[in-house]
This record gives structure tokens, C-alpha cells and sequence, in this order.
């Protein structure tokens, strides 16, 4: 019988790229694993299966350098693949050593193959259950069984792990062996780059020993359990289980402070260890993610950038054709003049305006052209308005005083301590507190969301009109979120009162960035008395794609449609929750629509609808940004799949334990806000 070591190794590890061919006392770690694996006495063979992803060609002249054959396949298909290298070299059985095992003994490997052989098994392991640390798992199966196996299961998860149809579908005679002691907590496997510190550690210390064996690292951590402490946290066989974008998630977290550039985005926010965190494509109102899955998103819709739909054809086909003729040039873009003109129209009430490309962008401009108009350096807000410094500054005279406007306790740490007393939250519809703020400051600027989670009461907004007309105050409205929801221009176009200036942001460019801030001539003008300058508010590609999204949206009067489509789904939580007899509080505009559980555990309801309803194919949780593209049907189908979950959060309100429901840790809570 010509037993033949098959050693899974590629490049393109999600969690930690080209972990296999990272140094250990300057020897690839790869070339380790099969220095210590070439001496077990019952192998015939090694051999490297990896993939034909050119990535992998560094891997594959090093492998081949040292005299190991080397054979490649598919990707993704790794059953096929070990296939092909074992039909190849005419194996009769199969070990299978993955390249995250450079710890791999060989005399574990021999009793496995002696084991394999007197029980005359299609199958054999020491993981099935593991006993033994994660990082010695030792699979061994005949070519025939793992044929067999190719030849019978099409399920990626199969096809990628290779032998979880050998062990799980009954087909198969199957035995393992086991420790006496179950030591599976232990992690001497490198999946991230804490693995890869112990591992290292490992060799250091046996340094310039290579052949140590199992029981002399068990022995060393028994001595030294400092130096294996920094992974133990990382669960056995984790990546299995993950998804591609989950195990980027992971590693995004090492690279990036808080893993993204956005937190409403973060996983932690939907479900933190489930979420696929990471798309491929989108198209429509549907998603797909690393691994193909397809979603259909009742969700935040890239956060309300989309009204049309993902990809709309009309506006990539018109960014296409501007990228074709270039995008940046010495010359100016005549594209950013066509858009100014566009938005004055649509507001006669403005006369100029200026561009960026994200909505903390356009609200400084605001904020500096404000304050240089009116000379006065007081700002009183109501809202979100971004994460610069002019913003956040009002937590730094009151710990809490951006609570209801952003985030609890949110931490103005980096923000000059001297603009403290500059900016004066007040909230929404208490018109006295904003009276008592001019009347107590020198407020210079008004600042605010056209509607919070309510509309307006007793005249708010025509009152907070006429005080800052009385005061000589500039009024600013701000409208990056609320913008092209329910109006073809401003939310405030629907309660007739015109701010002094207006910003624009999220839905104007369908996707593409592109911001902008709009206002009377005789307050705009203030920007040439100061300094607001970047080179990137003068590409192209963002005026281009307004552009074409404002012509597509008057045509399909889409505001009507996504207001329409809002009220239906609202009307839809509604009916499931009289229907189960609970409880729930609605917020937000029609087309930006959101609910809560009256219920200690509404957070925990939120996670459980966004596990539930990714099963079915759906990203969810308890709002959505509607699109053009969530049409009757779609809706009809979000709320026959919502349904169920419905009746488990009943169950739990009568005493069932959420948490058990629950396949990981509660989503994290977000902005108070959805204006």
C-alpha cells in the first residue's frame, strides 16, 4: 500500500496571507512542517496540494527547490484537487496535514497510518472527537473513499474541508484514536497572527532543534504558559465554520482600527460574529458576499447612499463614460457647474454652492462658511452633523451632551479642549431651549435636521425660522440623510421654510461620493474670506454621477415611490405585531423606517431577527433604507420570512430565554438617531 502525505497549503489564507511561507528563524514555516513530517516512517510520498492562484507561485518553486513534488488545483474545490495529486502519484492511501499544522509529529502521523491499516477502515483520524492539541489533526482515508466522496457530494463545505463526507454521510467505515486526556483547548495550529507568535516562540525555544516532539511542546507549556496564552482565546476549527468575509472581518481588525471606515457598517452592529461583513457584488437591492451567498438587503442600503438601487445602469453607464474620458485633469470639470445650477433650481430660495464628497466634509464647509458670514463663533445644533472636531466639541462642556444627538458617551478625545463652550445642543421641538441658548449665548449659527425621529410640533420649524431672522443668526439645515426621501430636493421644501444654507449628501450620487452644500449668495460669499480648498472635490466621477441620478429620479419620481414603499413595510411590522401581541415604537421618515420592542430585550430581538432572516437570505434587523428596487413583491416575501421570528420573540417575551436562541453575542447599539 503506497501511502502518500497530501499537505494542503496556499498563499491566499484570508485570516493571515501567505502564512505558510512566513519566516521561523528566517525557514519558511512550510519547509519546517515537511522537514519534520519527512520523518515518518510510514509515509511513501509528501506531496504539496495547493492551487493554480498565481499567488501561490512563490510557494510552489520553494516547494519544488527542496525536492517535494508539488501538484496544483482548484482553489476552492480542495477535494478535487487532492483528488488529482493522489490519482497522480498513484496513491493508495492518503494522509491529509494541512500547511497551518507546522507542529505536525511524525510518529503521531506513523500510529495513525498502523492504526488505519489493522482496522481496515475507508477512514481514520485523531480529530473525530479531537483530543489532541489543535494543530496535530492527522486525517488518513484510501484513494477509493476519497473518490468516492468526490463523486458523491456537491456541497461547497464539503468540497472545500474534503473529508467532512467521509465522516459524516454514513457512506464510510470510520475510526480514530484518541488521547487519554482530552487536550483540545490547546492551539498549536496558525490560522491569525497571535497563532503565528506561539508557533514562533515554539521554534525559538527548541532553536536549533527542529525534530522535537508532541510531548516536548506539551511539556514546555505546562512549564511556560505565558507563552501560549495570546491565542487561547481563538476557537478550535473556527475558520471552518466562518465565511470568508467573517474570517476577513477578524483580520481587518488587526490592520484597521475598528476594522472599517464606517461604524454603522461595523458586524459588531448586526451580528458580530455571523455577519458576512463584506460584499462581492450588488445589483438591485440584492447583495452577495465573499462566498456567493446572495442576500436581498432590508437593511441600511449602504446606508441610504442608494435610492435608485444598487448599480443603477444608467448612472455606472454615465460614470463609465467619464471614466473613459478621464476623470482629473489640470482643467476644471464643467460637471461641478451643471450640479451647482441643478440644485439652485431645485431650491430657488439658494443662489450658490459649494461641492466636497462626504457629509462630515459638506457639514464643516457649512460650519466655516456660517460662522465666517455671521462672525460668531457659537453654534447651537440639533442632530447629526459628522464626526469632526467643530461637532463633537459640544461633549467637551457637558459629558453628555450629545446623547440623543449621536452616540451615548460618545468620547470627544482628540478635540481641542479650547472649543469647549462653542457648540450648544438643544433638542428637537423645545423651542424654549433653543431660545434660552440664543438668549444666554452669542449664537451666531442654527444648525439642525429638518425632522428628528418626529416631525415638527406647534410650528417648531417656522418659529426656529423667525428667531434666527430676528437675531441675524444663520440658519442651517441639514439635510445629507433626509435629502431626496420624500421631496425632489430638501425635506424642508414640504413644511415651507427655507434655511439660509442646506447640505446634501448620502443619496445624491447613487453610490458614488459626492456632497454638497448650497445656500443664499450673501452667506456663501463668506468662503472666499477664509480657506476651503481639496484637490479631490475636483474629480470627476461624483458631479457626473448626480447628475445622471437627479435626471433618473425626476423622470421615476422616485421619492414618491420609496416614501410609498416605506409606509407599507411600517404598516407591515405594525400588523406582525398586533398580530403576536407585542409592542413596538416606529421612528424615522417613511423612507428611511425603523421600529423597537417596547422590552429590556429589544436589542437582543434585533439580533435575533438579523441571525433568522440571514438564513433565509435576507440583510435585517429593525430598519431599512428604502430603494426603488424593493418592490411589493419583495416586501410581501421580507414579511412571510419575518413572520416565524415574529412568534419567537412572543415565546421569549413569556418568559423563553432569548439568549438561547442566540448563536453568538448580542449586536451592539447604534445611533440613536435615523433622520
Amino acid at each position: 500500500m503506497k501511502v502518500v502525505a497530501l499537505v494542503q497549503a496556499r498563499m491566499g489564507s484570508t485570516r493571515l496571507p501567505n502564512k505558510v511561507m512566513m519566516p521561523i528563524g528566517g525557514v519558511p514555516m512550510l519547509e519546517l512542517l515537511l522537514s519534520r513530517l519527512s520523518r515518518a516512517k510510514e509515509v511513501a510520498q509528501i506531496v504539496v496540494a495547493t492551487s493554480v492562484d498565481e499567488r501561490n507561485q512563490p510557494l510552489v518553486e520553494h516547494v519544488r527547490k527542496l525536492g517535494y513534488a508539488c501538484e496544483q488545483g482548484s482553489e476552492n474545490d480542495v477535494l478535487d484537487r487532492f483528488v488529482q495529486a493522489a490519482r497522480t502519484h498513484q496513491a493508495d492511501a492518503v494522509v491529509r496535514i494541512t500547511g497551518d499544522c507546522p507542529l505536525v509529529d511524525p510518529e503521531l502521523v506513523d500510529e495513525c497510518i498502523r492504526l488505519f491499516k489493522t482496522t481496515g477502515v475507508d477512514y481514520f483520524s485523531n480529530i473525530n472527537p479531537p483530543t489532541y492539541p489543535d494543530g496535530l489533526d492527522i486525517e488518513v482515508c484510501t484513494f477509493k473513499a476519497l473518490e468516492q466522496a468526490s463523486q458523491e457530494t456537491s456541497k461547497p463545505f464539503d468540497r472545500e474541508h474534503v473529508t467532512p463526507y467521509l465522516r459524516e454521510s454514513g457512506r464510510f467505515k470510520i475510526a480514530s484514536m484518541q488521547h487519554g486526556q482530552d487536550l483540545s483547548a490547546l492551539r498549536w495550529t496558525v490560522d491569525e497572527p497571535a497563532d503565528f507568535a506561539v508557533i514562533e516562540k515554539v521554534f525559538q525555544y527548541f532553536h536549533p532543534c527542529t525534530d522535537f516532539t508532541w510531548g516536548d511542546v506539551l511539556t514546555l507549556q505546562h512549564q511556560q504558559p505565558d507563552i501560549f496564552s495570546i491565542n487561547q482565546k481563538i476557537i478550535r476549527n473556527e475558520g471552518a465554520e466562518m465565511g470568508t468575509g467573517q474570517k476577513l472581518w477578524k483580520r481587518a481588525k488587526q490592520v484597521i482600527p475598528g476594522g472599517n471606515m464606517l461604524l454603522s457598517k461595523r458586524a459588531e452592529m448586526f451580528l458580530p460574529d455571523q455577519w458576512p461583513a463584506y460584499f462581492n457584488r450588488a445589483r438591485g437591492c440584492k447583495v452577495w458576499d465573499l462566498d456567493g451567498n446572495e442576500y436581498i438587503d432590508m437593511s441600511i442600503m449602504g446606508i441610504g447612499t442608494n435610492i435608485l438601487g444598487y448599480g443603477h445602469p444608467e448612472v455606472d453607464n454615465a460614470v463609465r463614460a467619464t471614466i473613459d474620458a478621464g476623470n482629473m485633469s489640470t482643467l476644471n470639470c464643467p460637471e461641478e457647474v451643471y450640479l451647482a445650477e441643478k440644485l439652485i433650481d431645485l431650491h430657488p430660495w439658494a443662489d450658490m454652492a459649494r461641492l466636497a464628497r462626504t457629509g462630515g466634509e459638506a457639514n464643516a464647509i457649512a460650519i466655516r462658511i456660517a460662522r465666517a458670514a455671521s462672525g460668531k463663533d457659537k453654534v447651537a445644533i440639533c442632530g447629526y452633523h459628522g464626526w469632526h472636531d467643530w461637532y463633537l466639541s459640544a461633549n467637551l462642556g457637558e459629558e453628555k451632551g450629545l446623547d440623543g444627538h449621536l452616540l451615548p458617551g460618545l468620547e470627544p478625545n482628540g478635540v481641542p479642549r479650547n472649543l469647549r463652550g462653542t457648540v450648544f445642543p438643544f433638542i428637537y421641538n423645545n423651542f424654549a431651549e433653543l431660545e434660552a441658548l440664543v438668549n444666554t449665548h452669542d449664537i451666531g449659527v442654527i444648525k439642525m435636521e429638518v425632522v428628528r425621529n418626529k416631525g415638527p410640533e406647534d410650528n417648531f420649524l417656522h418659529k426656529v425660522r423667525k428667531l434666527a431672522t430676528d437675531r441675524s443668526i444663520v440658519l442651517i439645515f441639514d439635510e445629507c440623510t433626509s435629502g431626496f426621501r420624500q421631496t425632489f430636493g430638501g425635506l424642508h421644501k414640504m413644511y415651507g421654510v427655507e434655511p439660509d444654507m442646506a447640505m446634501f449628501g448620502k443619496a445624491l450620487g447613487n453610490g458614488y461620493g459626492i456632497t454638497a452644500t448650497i445656500g443664499k449668495r450673501e452667506v456663501m460669499e463668506a468662503a472666499q474670506t477664509t480657506f476651503i480648498s481639496s484637490t479631490f472635490w475636483t474629480e470627476r466621477i461624483g458631479p457626473t454621477a448626480a447628475l445622471k441620478t437627479l435626471e433618473v429620479m425626476e423622470r421615476v419620481k422616485s421619492w414618491d415611490t420609496i416614501t410609498r414603499t416605506g409606509l407599507s413595510i411600517r404598516q407591515g411590522w405594525q400588523q406582525l405585531a398586533d398580530k403576536h401581541g407585542l409592542t413596538i415604537d416606529h421612528w424615522g421618515l417613511p423612507a428611511l423606517t425603523g421600529f423597537s420592542f417596547q422590552s429590556p430585550n429589544a436589542l437582543a430581538y434585533k439580533t435575533l431577527i438579523t441571525q433568522e432572516m440571514l438564513a433565509k437570505g435576507y440583510l435585517a434587523g429593525n430598519s431599512v433604507y428604502v430603494c426603488i428596487e424593493h418592490t411589493p413583491q419583495i416586501v410581501t416575501g421580507f414579511f412571510e420570512s419575518l413572520d416565524p421570528i415574529f412568534v419567537l420573540i412572543k415565546e421569549c417575551e413569556e418568559g423563553r430565554d432569548v439568549m438561547s436562541l442566540l448563536k453568538g453575542p448580542v449586536c451592539h447599539g447604534g445611533f440613536k438617531r435615523l433622520n
